[in-house]
């Protein structure tokens, strides 16, 4: 495969609502803005890009199939050579994949990845019981079943077997909202304490409304390139770009209904599951006792997508200690609690200790004020950006927007583009982007490096 740069990338305003604009013209804010900023306008970038990758998750909120053609002719990229791809809340994560995939095989040169979602056209009862059809239709959706009550039932499992409370994830809620704070494209920008959110109004225990992201209005765009394109790209624009290659990625999966996951041994685990930095007797001994005490793997309570997503994209990046080796991370918080079940599936640390570490201050952001008593000094910022909670959610947007502020991030660019640099990352070398489908049944992970 070939070397693959992540050029640039644009994201339009999430908000609750964008009735200004039809979801084309909103896809064109972050379209334009993605390639004027590296210096060109859509006559010469239509000269060099080979081809697109389309995402949006529900053809149901637009009331339109075959949106992303829509979107191909209003960009004007029309005749150029295009798919749409989808896959739940993974839907723009996988884009990017695609994307990028389309370039490292040696098919385009350059390769943009668009996304979009409108949520706002229906009552948001309306949107909840679009986005419960991501669910096993003959099983879970007719016995009630939509995704709060879902992620409720999987975190009091996480409670049972690890001790996790509803103050750790409300740790996560005050981090991400306070980050969005500082993010001018975030839906939700408010400073909030514990307090607040444990008395918002409960939606389904323990998740309370801010523990839960929302439904958005929004687009992201990525532009893709080799070594050839990026010099296209750079001779037609006369400038240089700064460097972001994407060395590897990494997907998981899982069964749609949570009742039909399996119940690993400890042998197994170990075999299948297990990350290199895990293999030692320390944890090994660590894990038996989990597994003496009664635990079974991935159960309700964990993504193995998101664990074994976690390992490939590792494994094709030379990663070993992720927490120690990555800069920051966007993930997929649709709730609080799978952000702290997701710390557990990359790896930032070991299965059992989400809540503890949320409430560590190793995944805060340096130089934020959160108002919270922090023992330990931010190691690896976890979503910054404000993540879904509190930036927004627009889904066939996510995963995208979660690589252009990756990009950003990797580029020392975020004062440039949010007008502060409160929420740059000092330094960083490299970011984790990660989205997640469903209950976990599709997940992608992305790394992205800055190269010197």
């Amino acid at each position: 495969m070939r070397p693959v740069y992540a050029v640039s990338g644009g994201v339009s305003k999430f908000a609750k609502a964008r009735p200004d604009k039809t979801f084309q013209a909103i896809l064109k804010e972050a379209y334009d803005y993605a390639i004027a900023d590296i210096g060109l306008n859509h006559k010469q970038f239509i000269e060099i890009v080979d081809g697109s990758v389309a995402s949006y998750f529900s053809d149901h909120f637009t009331r339109q199939l075959m949106a992303g053609i829509m979107a191909q002719d209003y960009l004007g990229l029309c005749p150029k050579p295009s798919h749409r791809v989808e896959g739940g809340g993974a839907t723009g994560g996988i884009c990017f994949q695609e994307a990028w995939k389309a370039v490292a095989s040696g098919y385009m040169d350059v390769c943009i990845a668009y996304g979009f979602e409108t949520m706002s056209h229906v009552n948001t009862w309306k949107g909840n019981e679009f986005i419960a059809l991501a669910s096993d239709v003959s099983f879970d959706y007719p016995v009630g079943g939509f995704y709060s009550g879902y992620y409720a039932m999987m975190v009091t499992g996480h409670m049972k077997e690890f001790g996790t409370t509803v103050e750790q994830m409300a740790h996560v809620s005050v981090k991400n909202h306070m980050n969005a704070y500082h993010n001018p494209y975030s839906q939700k920008q408010q400073k909030l304490t514990i307090e607040d959110v444990r008395n918002a109004p409960m939606v389904a225990w323990p998740l309370t409304r801010l523990d839960i992201c929302v439904m958005s209005d929004g687009a992201a765009a990525v532009i893709f390139a080799n070594e050839d394109g990026l010099a296209k790209l750079e001779k037609a624009s006369g400038q240089s770009i700064s460097k972001v290659i994407v060395p590897g990625i990494g997907r998981g999966t899982d069964a749609m209904r949570m009742a039909d996951r399996p119940h690993q041994n400890y042998d197994d685990f170990m075999k299948y599951n297990l990350l290199e930095k895990e293999d030692n007797e320390e944890d090994r001994s660590y894990y038996k006792k989990l597994w003496d005490d009664g635990f079974r793997y991935p159960g309700i309570h964990s993504f193995r997508a998101g664990r074994m997503a976690s390992k490939e994209a590792y494994e094709n990046c030379g990663i070993v200690d992720p927490l120690n080796e990555i800069d920051f991370v966007e993930l997929h918080d649709a709730y609080t609690s799978s952000e702290i079940q997701t710390y557990e599936d990359m790896g930032l640390c070991r299965y059992g200790e989400g809540g503890s570490f949320a409430v560590s201050g190793k995944a805060f952001t340096p130089g934020i004020e959160y108002g919270l008593d922090l023992a330990d000094d931010p190691i690896c910022p976890v979503n910054p950006s404000g993540g879904l909670i509190a930036c927004g959610h627009p889904v066939g947007a996510t995963g995208l927007m979660q690589g252009v502020f990756a990009i950003w991030q990797l580029q020392e660019t975020i004062g440039k583009h949010f007008g502060d640099d409160k929420l740059q990352i000092s330094e960083a070398k490299r970011g984790a982007i990660h989205s997640h489908a469903g209950t976990g049944t599709y997940v992608t992970v992305s790394i992205l490096e800055k190269e010197e």
